[in-house]
């Protein structure tokens, strides 16, 4: 007999003006406002409900990811997508529970950088100026073929320069041919899981690990297997043990995405040789790579890939600007045509005048002046804020500094719960995140993610109080 939420959510939809998946959204925010679907309450699968309505399974994990976007629904991976149990029925949910459901908010859309926000890189210090003058340079060489649909690839010159840089700057020696442009990280990810997995097929995953990576992979119906981190990086002998038919690893080797480890050698030739005997892929996700502090930067997972199993993905997020929405995979000769044929499937490609520019930037050597600039001040930024959160938390904090990265790990040991303290913060203009929510399975860690990226030297010691004060801990 169907469960309760099945009954209500999978009555055929009918034929209207609205669309099928504005028409679901509809229904299940109703039955939530009517109390017949209720805080806890189960979901359906995606592919169940897909199956049920008759629609694909898009539309439903899109008005899924929609709801759960607004607080009104959430996902726990394998376990599925409940109703929040945070929800309070009879009103929407407020901005501060959004954000507590959403796993570490990251982003907003539009307006600054709130202090300690991840994902972001320095936004005051871009060279504007120095872009302007390339972007209107590159339209004005615009030709009436430039135009037309963009390459399915990328811009030839951009894929040239992208593998130059990559083999001086990272140790990844590729050809152009293999680069292949993307619209950033997530729709590198979403367009290999597609190509690579079956519905169902696991995936090692890094725990704690990158929320927006577990949603993509779980949009393409990928079993998530969560995999320890620790010291030395991923758990590779756990994951052999407890998962060794999985046909996908996505890993952080540079600096893990939430604790900031690397990727001990030992760890990567033992990754490499299980994708090499299973036939199985690597995903690396080389996000921030390039900003390393202390002692020599390390070289890329792919640079040691004799077998060619590995995809490397970058993006220009961290490194320019996430507005820029531009990324790219190196994809291994086997691959070529076939990520070209899904690009094709799903999309033009990416707007040219922004690969042009990158191209220019990357070619002219700016790039690479920019990076060092931004290297010197992350430095500084970092040791900033490390320094006045110890002033201001004194033996209340424990904090590691890790060799790179982009955001430091505050631990308040006496203080209870980081999801608590991250929704304090926020109330009070601040975004940091809560590591416990980066948990897929059971919370091993807790402490609160602080990005240094956007708080200036001079900025650091009135920001750690200004934490101190949402947390309800005062300064030292």
């Amino acid at each position: 007999m169907p469960r309760h939420s099945e009954r209500l959510v999978s009555a055929p939809l009918v034929r209207s003006a609205l669309p099928l998946q504005e028409q679901l959204y509809q229904r299940i925010r109703a039955a939530i406002a009517k109390r017949q679907l209720t805080p806890g309450e189960k979901l359906p699968s995606v592919r169940t409900l897909a199956s049920e309505l008759g629609v694909a399974r898009g539309t439903v994990d899109t008005t899924y990811a929609r709801l759960a976007g607004e607080g009104y629904l959430l996902s726990r991976g394998p376990a599925g997508t409940i109703v929040s149990p945070d929800l309070q029925i009879g009103a929407p949910p407020t901005r501060a529970v959004r954000s507590r459901l959403q796993l570490a908010p990251e982003e907003e859309s539009g307006g600054e950088p709130r202090p300690f926000q991840l994902g972001l890189p320095a936004l005051d210090a871009f060279p504007r100026a120095l872009w302007t003058r390339l972007t209107a340079r590159a339209a004005k060489r615009l030709s009436g073929g430039a135009l037309a649909y963009p390459a399915y690839a990328g811009l030839p010159n951009l894929r040239e320069v992208i593998a130059s840089y990559l083999a001086v700057s990272r140790g990844v020696p590729c050809h152009a041919t293999q680069v292949i442009i993307t619209g950033g990280y997530q729709d590198a990810l979403s367009l290999m899981a597609r190509l690579l997995l079956q519905p169902g097929d696991g995936v090692w995953f890094e725990e704690p690990g990158y929320f927006l990576a577990r949603h993509a992979l779980e949009a393409a119906s990928a079993r998530v297997l969560p995999i320890p981190v620790d010291d030395q990086g991923l758990d590779v002998d756990f994951a052999q043990a407890n998962a060794p038919r999985a046909r996908l690893a996505v890993v952080t080797p540079a600096h893990q995405s939430v604790l900031g480890v690397a990727l001990s050698l030992a760890r990567r030739q033992k990754l490499l040789a299980w994708a090499n005997e299973t036939n199985a892929w690597i995903v690396e996700d080389d996000y921030d790579g390039e900003f390393h502090y202390v002692g020599r930067k390390l070289p890329a997972l792919k640079s040691l890939d004799l077998a060619d199993r590995v995809i490397y993905a970058g993006s220009f997020s961290k490194t320019l600007f996430p507005g820029l929405c531009l990324g790219y995979l190196v994809v291994p000769h086997s691959l070529i045509r076939q990520v070209i044929e899904a690009k094709r499937a799903t999309a033009h490609g990416q707007p040219v005048l922004g690969q042009r520019v990158v191209a220019d930037f990357l070619s002219e050597g700016h790039f690479g002046r920019h990076l060092k600039r931004m290297r010197g001040l992350y430095a500084a930024r970092r040791d900033a804020l490390a320094t006045a959160l110890r002033s201001t938390f004194g033996n209340r904090l424990e904090m590691t500094l890790r060799p790179g990265g982009m955001h430091l790990l505050a631990r308040f040991p006496e203080q209870g719960n980081d999801v608590e303290l991250a929704c304090r913060a926020f109330r009070h203009g601040l975004l940091p995140a809560a590591l416990s929510a980066q948990y897929l399975g059971r919370t091993r860690d807790s402490g609160l993610m602080l990005s240094f990226t956007n708080i200036p030297e001079d900025q650091a010691l009135s920001r750690t109080r200004a934490l101190a004060r949402a947390l309800g801990m005062g300064a030292r």
